[in-house]
């Protein structure tokens, strides 16, 4: 049994679903990384950052060794590219956590008053899409399991579509995240381009759960 073992590899599933989990703990950490930046509270900024930068590189050694260890060939309803495609998606949602808590630490950034609140519900809800994403993914083995049955596969695009109404709902408050900071850019000066940078980066976290989502989608079509 050797080279059948050789052929199909260790299950990526397991290491795929672990890895989600660890991204989605650091896109938590958005949300005390705002309540800290509305406080002017430097050291908890400190904090939460070095928090995000321990998750950050937990995730990068579960991906190193799931790139690693991928067979070129899987034994599997999944192919190599599209795992890999997965993963960097799922990636992409620690990274770019990282570089909000790098930017808002080095610039040592302080959240004006007319933003608190809709940064604030913004961030809480690019945490729920990102959630959604995990439980997404948190179905991966089933699928694979039950060989991409009907109904397995209705229970997921369900999950997938309820993804895409929580990312839409982002992107709206992300829309009126910004009016509000264009409404102080003569108060704000040059701060207001970091600011809108920052704005972007948080609704990014929900978009790259969604395409987390919709890659499962086209695998399930396919």
């Amino acid at each position: 049994m050797a080279w059948m073992d050789k052929l199909v590899g260790r299950s990526p599933v397991g290491p795929m679903q672990e890895h989600m989990r660890v991204v989605v703990a650091c896109a938590h950490e958005i949300v005390p990384l705002v309540e800290a930046m509305a406080s002017g509270d430097a050291a908890a900024v400190r904090e939460r950052r070095a928090a995000i930068d321990d998750l950050e590189h937990e995730a990068d050694s579960i991906k190193n060794e799931i790139r690693n260890n991928l067979p070129r060939r899987l034994m599997l309803a999944l192919e190599r590219r599209d795992m890999l495609e997965i993963l960097d998606s799922q990636d992409s949602i620690a990274d770019v956590t990282q570089d909000i808590a790098e930017l808002v630490d080095q610039r040592g950034m302080v959240l004006p008053p007319p933003l608190v609140e809709p940064m604030t519900a913004l961030a809480a809800r690019v945490v729920a899409a990102c959630d959604q994403g995990q439980k997404v993914i948190n179905e991966l083995d089933e699928l694979v399991e039950t060989g991409f049955s009907p109904r397995e596969t209705a229970r997921v695009e369900t999950m997938i579509s309820e993804l895409g109404r929580i990312e839409s709902e982002t992107d709206e408050l992300q829309d009126r995240a910004c009016r509000v900071l264009f409404s102080l850019e003569d108060e704000l000066g040059v701060a207001t381009v970091y600011w809108h940078q920052i704005i972007l980066w948080i609704a990014d976290l929900a978009d790259y759960a969604e395409r987390v989502g919709n890659r499962l989608r086209l695998l399930i079509a396919n």
